[in-house]
């Protein structure tokens, strides 16, 4: 291949990747996958497989697939990336931060938490190096350092979570997307205590990042969709059934909508919506929704994640309940994993 023909192909790699990622943030994702592995096909075929631009298309593809619920299929594309980056770049280069970042996101999604927390922590070590401590890319490491550390249970999780809040505020102002990402996080952390104190601490966290997701992506956004089962969950938890119901429905309706009736997040609302109507004594109601989250979970993410696992027991304690006569049975829902 003589180098014009070189050139033209990248250049189409880069109209594909480029494209790919627009339809991507659009949540045209089967249209976006083809783009994707287009990109990344020619790019190892012309630029060789240890190229940083090959790198980026292993990130893209293995990003999209991750969005689709392909966690198994994209686990392997991050670890390549990020082998790439750390042989070109170097161990402490903010690419490689990205890379450890991305392959941490997908191992925290598949439950596996220790394996993800080095990973975060050498990527916030880099980022406070390389960035600084008030970067808002060094609050996004925070932040998500923070969710692995609550969900092992770690008190190390809140403190993070506020600084990452403080940064973002700072930064990128008030009513950025990012700052509700933060608002989110840290209402997750407060809830996920479980005291009537921190439950009314979290709510106005809850209803400022639903507002800022609203006014700053739409109505109609993935993002809203999970900021509206945040605020659901809360309310759930507070027992406010009639509150809640509306905003899970709203959150399952994007859901389908947006990023289809198969994928993970759509059983997560599924699952949550079901939660609530088990919890009103509809159980007839709630059924074929537990059944369609677990049928999801089970192709999606496999028969052995804990959030597949999470909508068997949920499935079988409904069943149960039907055979003791059909009363409601008390639960609380946790939109980040049910």
């Amino acid at each position: 291949m003589d180098s014009e023909e070189s050139w033209q192909d990248e250049s189409w790699a880069s109209k594909c990747s480029k494209l790919g990622y627009e339809l991507n943030a659009r949540s045209v994702l089967r249209e976006a996958e083809s783009l994707h592995r287009r990109a990344l096909a020619i790019r190892q075929q012309v630029l060789g497989t240890e190229h940083l631009d090959t790198a980026t298309s292993l990130n893209n593809l293995a990003s999209l697939l991750q969005a689709q619920g392909k966690l198994s299929e994209a686990e392997p594309l991050y670890q390549r990336a990020l082998a790439i980056s750390e042989e070109a770049l170097g161990a402490e280069h903010p690419s490689t931060a990205i890379s450890l970042n991305n392959l941490a996101e997908l191992l925290r999604a598949q439950g596996k938490l220790a394996e993800a927390e080095p990973l975060y922590r050498r990527a916030l070590a880099i980022y406070e190096e390389a960035l600084g401590a008030e970067h808002p890319h060094t609050a996004t490491l925070l932040d998500n350092l923070a969710l692995v550390l609550q969900a092992q249970g770690k008190a190390e999780a809140e403190p993070l979570c506020r600084r990452a809040l403080a940064i973002n505020e700072k930064a990128l102002g008030s009513e950025h997307p990012d700052t509700a990402t933060s608002l989110s996080n840290l209402g997750s952390l407060l809830q996920a205590q479980g005291k009537l104190g921190k439950l009314a601490e979290a709510e106005p966290l809850y209803r400022r990042a639903l507002s800022i997701s609203e006014a700053a992506l739409s109505a109609e956004h993935p993002d809203t969709a999970m900021l509206l089962n945040d605020l659901a969950s809360l309310l759930h938890a507070e027992g406010k059934l009639v509150e809640a119901e509306p905003l899970y429905r709203r959150a399952l309706s994007i859901n389908e909508v947006a990023i289809g009736a198969e994928h993970p997040n759509t059983a997560w609302s599924l699952n949550n919506l079901a939660s609530l109507l088990q919890d009103q004594g509809k159980l007839a109601e709630a059924e074929p929704l537990y059944q369609r989250a677990l049928a999801i979970r089970e192709v999606a993410l496999g028969t052995e994640h804990p959030d597949t696992a999470k909508s068997r027991i949920k499935l079988a304690g409904l069943l149960r309940s039907k055979e003791d006569g059909g009363g409601a049975v008390a639960g609380q829902s946790r939109c980040a994993g049910d």
